[in-house]
């Protein structure tokens, strides 16, 4: 363990240098932390050391820190999100009646004084030097004692005491499920700061973002307890529990209440754990001798499907390597928890009490975060779309992947819900900030749907080798960096070669819609014209097959002129005919078929239906 603790070290500190010598910059920490549980009362009291680098071209004088459990108090922000947003997240209210009505109470609203969660920091200093931290609902403010210049280092050290919410959302206790211990967004989190400023945004309701790093953490709890989450556990011998299997040699401590469990995590920007007394643990071999552990319940029903998700997961994990590139850690933890799932580094805490084709859509769902966001570490707050979307994308595709019967399009539904969130009039623009969506269902939609659709339909777009080549490099250029909307975009022009700029800014920054239709069809002698209609705002390439009465099938490609880029036949199978492009300006496009109107069976634009057109009636003119 030591050893590949060591290796991965290694690795993954030359590819953070490596990004530092290309023009590109990225703060560090190194986090050292010693904390104790009290599992009587959910206290827990830490110290904190974190050695900062700064790697700008700015002086800072002030830094910022996150409070997470702060927000789970009456009157926090995020109750008052809860309490005012027109449709809450079910999980956060209580229903109760009001002069006979049904009525959504925020759950946080009343919590009491030994329900609440919170952090509070004392003995702050910088390089042994007090500094003025203050702080403000669920950010610590602090004015240096002196200011940090362009690269250079400087050491924090604050002490901590914090209380575990009941369980609400994510980070709590005793969850709907059992499990007593969630500690995810549980010590004080130094916000990120990048070339757009510092990131110090307050928990209202979702979304996360880190700065690079390397977590020494030491946590003191009963011994009646399992603990799992992030990082490589260093001293199994002293802990024993869940490694008899691994052929580890137990040794317990004589006459102790207590065991201290020490991780390691090298190159992640988070650290989250999870504690129960009555967690199995099973450790199973995934691809690259990566350690897949799995904690769950002991009751029968539970263990009997997590048994079975154990040799499913090893498959994701194998299709997500091939997929997008290899899983850079040894150990990954698949951790009943939290409420629905989440993902954190090199772990997901998550439901799983549920059917076995629910935990896997979860559990698979997570680990497909373990690239698309804990290596590829988006921005989550302001494009939660490149986390959720992409990762939707590769749970559909790999999901069809070991189905029985595959889908031709999986994507299917996701187009779907798109079309209902246009109809509905509440779509906002993908560059709406995470929290400051009107509703949480639109939030939704935008993030995981529209964001996995950007994928889905940028393969209709360049093709789907291009696709697939620009999901590999992509994460092979940005890995363990912090890639914005432009990066996704400009490594598929290098790939490609196509100009995609318009691609980005309509479908991301904008609520335009994609609406292309086939006006008219008409003879002219022996030939067939026709004429397509571009009537929403966003411009596409345009596929569209011709089925002939005889049973033959023909397809016609119509290039997008901003794209200044041709497409390879994605059907090579069927005769293609590459017309004249197509420019935006102009709302109508003519071409001709060398065949009579007679001969024609039907014409469909778009027949593999990645392309999000949102009224499909009129893509398709049929001879009956």
């Amino acid at each position: 363990m030591r050893k590949l603790f060591l290796l991965s070290f290694i690795t993954l500190n030359f590819c953070a240098a490596f990004a530092q010598t290309t023009g590109y910059w990225q703060q560090h920490v190194d986090y050292k932390m010693d904390v104790t549980m009290n599992v009587k009362n959910y206290q827990y009291k830490g110290k904190q050391e974190l050695v900062y680098t700064n790697n700008s071209t700015d002086t800072l004088k002030k830094v910022f820190y996150h409070l997470y459990p702060n927000a789970f108090q009456p009157g926090s922000e995020m109750d008052a999100r809860i309490q005012t947003i027109k449709d809450p997240d079910a999980r956060m209210v209580n229903k109760i009646k009001v002069d006979g009505k049904d009525v959504k109470e925020s759950r946080i609203k009343n919590l009491k004084p030994n329900e609440i969660g919170f952090l509070n920091i004392t003995n702050f200093k910088q390089d042994g030097v007090n500094a003025d931290a203050k702080a403000v609902g669920t950010i610590l403010e602090v004015t240096l004692a002196k200011p940090i210049l362009p690269n250079s280092k400087t050491t924090f050290t604050l002490d901590f005491d914090g209380q575990v919410p009941i369980q609400i959302r994510r980070s709590g206790r005793n969850n709907v499920e059992g499990v007593e211990l969630s500690m995810s967004q549980w010590y004080p989190k130094i916000a990120e700061f990048d070339f757009e400023g510092w990131h110090a945004d307050p928990y209202i309701a979702r979304e996360f973002h880190g700065v690079w790093g390397n977590f020494d953490v030491n946590i003191t709890i009963d011994k009646e307890y399992t603990l799992g989450g992030s990082g490589y556990l260093q001293n199994q011998n002293e802990i024993g529990k869940g490694y008899q299997d691994a052929g580890v040699t137990v040794v317990y401590p004589k006459k102790t209440k207590t065991l201290t469990w020490h991780f390691i995590a090298p190159m992640v920007h988070d650290f989250t754990w999870a504690a129960d007394k009555n967690y199995m643990h099973d450790v199973v071999k995934g691809p690259n001798n990566v350690d897949l552990h799995f904690l769950y319940k002991n009751n029968p029903k539970t263990a009997e499907n997590w048994k079975k998700l154990e040799p499913l997961m090893i498959n994701v994990m194998d299709f997500y390597n091939k997929k997008i590139g290899d899983y850079p850690y040894k150990q990954y933890s698949f951790i009943q928890g939290g409420d629905g799932g989440m993902e954190y580094a090199m772990c997901t805490l998550m439901l799983g009490n549920g059917t076995l084709e629910g935990i896997l859509g979860t559990a698979t769902h997570e680990l497909g975060h373990s690239w698309f966001q804990h290596i590829l570490a988006s921005n989550e707050s302001k494009h939660p779309w490149m986390d959720e979307g992409f990762t939707t994308y590769v749970e559909d595709f790999v999901l069809n992947e070991m189905a029985v019967k595959e889908e031709k399009n999986p994507f299917k539904g996701n187009y779907a819900a798109y079309y209902k969130l246009v109809e509905s009039g509440k779509e906002q623009p993908q560059t709406t900030h995470g929290d400051r969506y009107d509703e949480n269902r639109p939030y939704s939609i935008s993030s995981y749907v529209k964001g996995s659709i950007f994928l889905s339909q940028l393969g209709y777009v360049i093709g789907q080798d291009n696709l697939a080549k620009t999901i590999k490099r992509y994460y092979h250029d940005f890995k363990f960096k912090h890639p914005t909307p432009n990066d996704i975009k400009r490594t598929a022009e290098r790939v490609s070669g196509a100009n995609l700029d318009w691609y980005l800014v309509d479908w991301t920054e904008t609520a335009n819609t994609i609406d292309y239709g086939i006006k008219d069809v008409k003879d002219n002698a022996d030939k067939t014209v026709v004429t397509l209609e571009r009537i929403g705002r966003m411009p596409m390439p345009i596929d569209l097959t011709v089925e002939y009465t005889d049973g033959t099938t023909e397809s016609f490609y119509v290039p997008l002129r901003m794209m200044s880029f041709e497409k390879e036949n994605p059907n090579p199978a069927v005769k293609r005919t590459v017309l004249n492009d197509w420019t935006w300006a102009h709302p109508t496009y003519e071409f001709i078929i060398s065949k009579p109107k007679t001969t024609i069976k039907k014409i469909t634009i778009d027949p593999s239906g990645l392309m999000a057109d949102v009224k499909q009636a009129n893509n398709v003119y049929e001879i009956k």
